[in-house]
């Protein structure tokens, strides 16, 4: 090698050292968050098993490369479509997790709330409860979003928040957000 194209190699390894120690100092992944289901793909359709029309049981969820500086994970599935995609007029909340621990990477189909791993709180979705509720429009195909966001602190016990207090106490601690979209439409029988 001609020493020119050692200087520029050297050049290039620097770069890529200083990059990665910036990615530590910063708490900024290399790689972005990710979020997925084997139950479905980004912005498919999701199975009825995970719906009103069947078992109403949550996905299967994964995550992975969160930020050095995660201190918990929040997961909020809503779906703004609702009533009607055509003309809608809320975004409807189905599931509400928060604190769940950075040792955490996935959630289990149909994982019900005695069997969430330990420091996972729940908030109400918009049927008042706790826990999951599955897809169940009244008319045509809406959207549902899983978003999932790495935050700089464990929340308080915000003792079974709605989606505007849990997002109020997020606010200016999200490091980083994935989304994973799924679609469902009933059929009539």
């Amino acid at each position: 090698m001609t020493q020119l194209t050692l200087r520029i190699l050297a050049q290039y390894l620097l770069l890529a050292v200083m990059q990665g120690t910036l990615a530590y100092a910063t708490g900024v992944p290399t790689m972005p968050l990710t979020l997925q289901s084997p139950d479905f793909t980004h912005q498919g359709a999701m199975p009825p098993q995970l719906t009103c029309d069947a078992d109403n049981i949550s996905p299967s969820l994964h995550w992975s490369t969160l930020p050095t500086k995660t201190k918990s994970v929040v997961l909020i599935v809503d779906d703004p479509d609702a009533p009607d995609p055509a003309a809608p007029k809320m975004t409807w909340v189905h599931w509400l997790l928060y604190n769940i621990p950075i040792t955490v990477t996935e959630l289990p189909q149909g994982v019900a709330a005695e069997q969430l791993p330990p420091g996972i709180l729940q908030g109400k979705n918009d049927w008042q409860k706790l826990g999951y509720g599955g897809p169940c429009p009244p008319i045509g195909r809406h959207r549902y979003f899983h978003k999932l966001y790495a935050l700089d602190i464990e929340l308080p016990d915000l003792k079974h928040p709605t989606k505007a207090q849990l997002e109020q106490a997020m606010r200016g601690h999200v490091l980083e957000e994935a989304q994973l979209m799924g679609t469902y439409q009933r059929h009539s029988k």
